[in-house]
């Protein structure tokens, strides 16, 4: 997962760049580097889950989400790899990660993310996210990106 979020991140920042937003800032507020163990650790907490599409043995894509407060989580680490994309593997990330989601209490589902990332809202709307106010203060000179998401969970 560790490769597939530096790929993330790189995506980010060639994205935003033309945005007027510096790589400093895409790495220190949206894509800071993380490790292996510090992904494990994040998302292997109680209610934190990162899942791993794979395209045969190489991954493919991934999707993590984590406790935001008492009924809600938050969506991170969404995405999928060039070499895969096309196939599917974002609806059925999102697919099995909201499946994941709507066994535990959380009754409401937040993302944060940027209106260039289209391909990855075009997939939140098919899910059912609609815009909400924003739960996060973000710097004023990157907020012209911001999009802030969220959804409810149906429960069981």
């Amino acid at each position: 997962m560790a490769m597939l979020c530096r790929r993330l991140a790189q995506w980010d920042v060639d994205a935003s760049a033309p945005l007027g937003v510096s790589e400093e800032d895409v790495r220190a507020l949206f894509q800071p580097e993380t490790s292996g163990l510090q992904l494990a650790s994040q998302f292997g907490a109680p209610n934190a889950v990162a899942f791993v599409a794979r395209s045969g043995t190489l991954p493919a894509g991934c999707l993590a989400f984590d406790q935001f407060g008492d009924d809600t989580v938050e969506l991170h680490k969404f995405f999928v790899d060039a070499s895969s994309r096309g196939q599917g593997i974002g609806r059925a990330l999102m697919g099995a990660v909201l499946a994941e989601i709507e066994k535990g209490p959380a009754r409401t589902v937040l993302i944060h993310t940027s209106f260039y990332m289209k391909s990855a809202v075009a997939v939140y709307e098919a899910f059912g996210f609609s815009p909400c106010a924003p739960f996060r203060e973000i710097p004023a000179h990157v907020r012209h990106t911001d999009v802030f998401l969220s959804c409810a969970i149906k429960g069981v």
